[in-house]
């Protein structure tokens, strides 16, 4: 169930749709590089929890249109012109690493239609007060961010050769990872169904160019375009204690930010380790989640 959305502004969103169709509506957000077939559970799982899952490629990643310039506050917005589009008042947000930012935008801008956010192995504001936003990060990691703060178009040019790299060969991203792996993290992505669904995710991220990846490096490096003080609906927060690409001090720097927030950190989990969660996370966010009515479902 796939289909293109056009935004207000004319771009072009590529959007895929799982499980039941007449089930509770949730988003998933995928990582960072990522796209749409990032790693979820299978429709026969969707189908028992009458769910349905909504995913889009961030823009510049697979097969919708860049976004230059785009803050994380703008994914509240594509993920309203998708919701709008499928005929969904109402539903949940989960973001896992790149995505999560993006699921707690959609918490802060959408108060009325988003029900409950997961953010999962995410980062907190590049701007964000009493917060040592390097501390514990993977050197591959900050020599990104210290770049897109200081010459973005250095950064433009060491990651698009990169993702050329990785579309010829999409293994070559974890292979780039491993020397930073968690052992942790090793024996997760070591997973032959887990690897092989990795790879086509990548592969489909970067298929026409580096620019999601760029783009999303430059959107987390400058402010964010809201305040996670001001959400208001249920948050779970989920985070590795050993992850090294999206420090835990992040997740616990947002647990202290937003009111209310639940907050899960797994002592001998990192990065990865959100995969498993997510079956858990997925039953935390339907919760109080209405099944669309009939007349409101849209076909896709």
């Amino acid at each position: 169930m796939r289909h293109q959305v056009r935004t207000a502004d004319g771009r072009a969103l590529t959007v895929e749709r799982w499980g039941d169709p007449e089930g509770k509506p949730v988003f998933l957000l995928h990582g960072m590089p990522g796209s749409r077939l990032g790693p979820a559970p299978r429709g026969m799982v969707l189908y028992q929890r009458r769910m349905q899952l909504i995913a889009y490629d961030r823009p510049g990643y697979g097969g919708s249109d860049r976004h230059p310039g785009r803050t994380v506050a703008d994914v509240a917005h594509d993920v309203a012109a998708v919701a709008d589009s499928l005929g969904l008042d109402r539903f949940a947000v989960a973001g896992r690493s790149g995505g999560a930012a993006g699921a707690l935008a959609c918490a802060a801008l959408l108060p009325e239609r988003v029900t409950r956010t997961a953010a999962m192995v995410g980062l907190a504001p590049r701007d964000a007060e009493d917060l040592d936003w390097f501390a514990g990060m993977a050197a591959s990691n900050v020599r990104e961010y210290t770049t897109a703060s200081t010459d973005p178009e250095e950064l433009a040019a060491r990651l698009i050769p990169r993702a050329d790299g990785i579309r010829k060969d999409p293994g070559r991203l974890l292979d780039e990872l491993r020397r930073e792996l968690t052992d942790n993290d090793r024996m997760i992505v070591s997973d032959a169904g887990l690897r092989s669904m990795l790879l086509r995710n990548y592969r489909e991220g970067l298929r026409h160019s580096a620019y999601g990846w760029i783009d999303d490096v430059l959107a987390f490096s400058r402010p964010w375009g809201f305040d996670p003080a001001d959400i208001r609906c249920p948050v779970l927060i989920w985070h590795g204690e050993l992850d090294v690409f999206s420090p835990v001090g992040h997740s616990r720097w947002l647990a202290r930010r937003i009111p209310g927030a639940t907050t899960t950190i797994e002592p001998a989990a990192a990065h990865f380790a959100a995969l498993r969660a997510l079956p858990d996370v997925l039953n935390w966010l339907l919760r109080d989640l209405p099944t669309p009515p009939l007349s409101e479902q849209q076909p896709a």
